[in-house]
C-alpha cells in the first residue's frame, strides 16, 4: 500500500466518524429537547398535585395507590418453590387470598403482566411456573 492509498483510507475514516458525530450531536440535541419537555412536565403535574391536594378536605384524601406488593407476594411464592407449577387458584389460596370472582380476576391479570414481563411461564391455562 502506498502513501496516497493510505491517506485516502485515512480520510475516508475521518469523513464517516465525522459524519458520526453530526449524527450523535443531533441525536443529543433531540434527546435534551425531549428531557427538558419531560422535565417540564413533571413539574408541571407536581404542581397540579400540590393545588388539588390543598383543595381536598381534610379526612377525605383519596387511598394511596396500590403498591407493588401484590406482585411481590407471587413472585415471592415461586422464588420459595422453584420449579413448581401452581394453578391460579392454588396460588389463590396459599397466599390466602380470597377467591371471589373480582379478586380472581385481578389476580390473573397480574398472573398475566409477570408472564409478558418474562417473570412466570404461561404452561396452559391457569398453569403457572417460574421462569428459569
Amino acid at each position: 500500500m502506498n502513501i496516497i492509498e493510505l491517506l485516502a483510507g485515512l480520510q475516508a475514516q475521518h469523513d464517516e466518524t465525522t459524519a458520526r458525530a453530526g449524527g450523535l450531536r443531533h441525536q443529543i440535541k433531540h434527546l435534551t429537547a425531549t428531557l427538558t419537555e419531560t422535565e417540564a412536565r413533571l413539574a408541571d403535574l407536581a404542581t397540579t398535585r400540590k393545588v388539588i391536594a390543598r383543595r381536598v378536605p381534610p379526612g377525605t384524601e383519596p387511598e394511596p395507590p396500590e403498591t407493588n406488593t401484590a406482585y411481590q407476594a407471587i413472585v415471592n411464592v415461586f422464588d420459595q418453590h422453584p420449579g413448581q407449577v401452581f394453578r391460579d387458584r392454588e396460588l389463590y389460596e396459599f397466599l390466602g387470598m380470597p377467591t371471589d370472582e373480582a379478586t380472581v380476576n385481578i389476580t390473573r391479570s397480574r398472573l398475566g403482566r409477570l408472564t409478558r414481563q418474562g417473570f412466570l411461564t404461561q404452561l396452559g391455562r391457569g398453569r403457572y411456573q417460574k421462569r428459569t
